[in-house]
């Protein structure tokens, strides 16, 4: 006889809005409300458990997609430019993506495939894109790659997963939250020097000796940073100094800097971003193309410097000379294509 399931009842809340994350039922059911999800967009939020992919008409514009090509997708994430750049494809070609999360690649696999999309066409891989000269030397080499080094808004939006200041949750921070330590662990064996480095380093944070300062005397003392809201409680306390008319504002850029420093940290977003502009030419076909998305000036800069190094020395026959952003009217619909910038570039023919 099959065992009953025991029916569970919807998160209840209170008032006319769901606010915390798991009473958001609707917008966690994109498929199944559609009309909710549409309402949520068109006031210019992201919906919870959802990602709104930036740039789309610029980076197909540029990549120049053709039915039977080869391409890369080297950050899956919700699956949203993969699933028009298959599209693209028009069902001749084939498409790879890569994600080391393996909570969302198992989501995004099961959303592409109800869509359409089967193994003939897209292959997913849980892998880093810093390790794209392996996966090259499988399922390459490349027509197309692009690679968003955003992280994905339902990875922000998850309180579990620790990315943001507005919500409590465990410290984490990981990308792949089965590999390496949170942000927590991080914290503990980590030195106060190294840690305001790391702030300046990695978001120029301009209170990062006064907010070192604070934590690590937390820290000493006995406190515990294993929460965001422990984290962003620090950071509060260490810019008490300042007047109460910048305070808010402050403690509101220094939180989401800080919390971007320790991710870039724990994640090795830095070195693993070099890895993959290092391997990036040996991927792509003869006059393959390249887009990159970027929404950190430290990420930024190390595009620039590789595309802008790799075409002096004749490996890319052209690259942007200037950073393409997100419309005006893009940044209105979606607050987090604000920040984003794309570079490309084009892999010269083999001379022979």
């Amino acid at each position: 006889m099959e065992e009953k399931k025991e029916h569970k009842r919807r998160v209840r809340y209170k008032g006319t809005h769901p606010r915390n994350y798991n009473e958001k039922y609707k917008e966690l059911n994109p498929e199944k409300y559609k009309d909710t999800v549409e309402k949520v967009i068109q006031k210019g939020s992201t919906p919870a458990g959802m990602h709104i992919p930036i740039c789309v008409s610029e980076i197909l514009e540029f990549l120049q997609i053709q039915p039977g090509q080869n391409g890369l997708d080297a950050t899956l994430g919700y699956g949203g430019h993969t699933a028009k750049m298959l599209k693209c494809l028009n069902g001749k070609g084939h498409l790879t993506a890569l994600d080391v999360d393996p909570i969302e690649m198992e989501k995004t696999r099961r959303r592409l495939t109800d869509l359409g999309f089967g193994e003939d066409l897209l292959t997913i891989l849980q892998k880093n894109f810093a390790d794209i000269d392996q996966v090259a030397r499988e399922y390459g080499p490349f027509d197309f790659i692009l690679a968003d080094l955003g992280v994905s808004s339902m990875q922000i939006d998850n309180p579990m997963r620790g990315f943001s200041y507005k919500f409590d949750g465990p410290l984490d921070l990981r990308l792949n939250p089965k590999s390496g330590i949170s942000a927590a662990d991080r914290l503990r064996e980590m030195s106060r020097e190294e840690f305001e480095g790391m702030l300046i380093e990695n978001s120029d944070e301009p209170y990062a000796p006064e907010i070192a300062k604070t934590v690590f005397s937390t820290l000493k003392k006995g406190g515990k940073i294993e929460t965001t809201f422990a984290f962003r409680e620090c950071i509060e306390r260490a810019l008490a100094f300042l007047p109460e008319k910048e305070k808010k504002e402050a403690v509101k850029k220094s939180c989401a800097r800080c919390f971007q420093a320790l991710r870039i940290d724990v994640n090795n977003e830095f070195e693993v971003l070099e890895a993959f502009l290092e391997k990036l030419p040996d991927a792509l076909s003869p006059g393959g193309r390249a887009a990159i998305l970027t929404f950190h000036s430290g990420e930024d800069r190390l595009v620039k410097k590789s595309f802008k190094g790799l075409y002096q020395i004749g490996i890319y026959s052209d690259y942007s000379k200037e950073v393409i952003r997100p419309s005006r009217e893009e940044c209105i619909q979606n607050s987090r294509a604000s920040s984003t910038k794309m570079r490309w570039a084009i892999k010269t023919f083999d001379s022979d």
